[in-house]
């Protein structure tokens, strides 16, 4: 069985990434979806390397990107805890991921009043 993932970038004139959509037909996700941004990471088994994509668009908020980044740190945790069953390191990590966005919070409040 096979099933696709698929990703479509618009880029503006300045080659910087306007729209971002995608669709996985094969896991019920038949129309595209829009997105404001993508974190992408492959492991090269072969290379012992990852390799990411990161992409997001203009219309992405700083306020956004704090949320898009503890989201994907805590549910991060919980994808390496079923993978390692080392609960520990899954909870020192979703902490962190709570650190984090307490942290960007306030460096976002800290910009907007000064």
């Amino acid at each position: 069985m096979k099933s696709n993932i698929n990703i479509e970038v618009q880029l503006d004139e300045d080659k910087m990434p306007e729209t971002i959509e995608w669709n996985a037909p094969g896991g019920g996700v038949d129309d595209m979806q829009k997105s404001k941004a993508l974190l992408l990471s492959l492991w090269d088994g072969d290379e012992k390397s990852a390799l990411r994509i990161d992409l997001w668009t203009k219309k992405m908020m700083v306020d956004e990107m704090n949320d898009f980044f503890y989201q994907t740190l805590y549910g991060l945790s919980d994808t390496y805890l079923r993978a390692t069953r080392n609960e520990e390191l899954a909870k020192e990590l979703k902490q962190f991921a709570k650190d984090f966005l307490k942290k960007a919070s306030d460096a976002l409040e800290k910009e907007e009043q000064g």
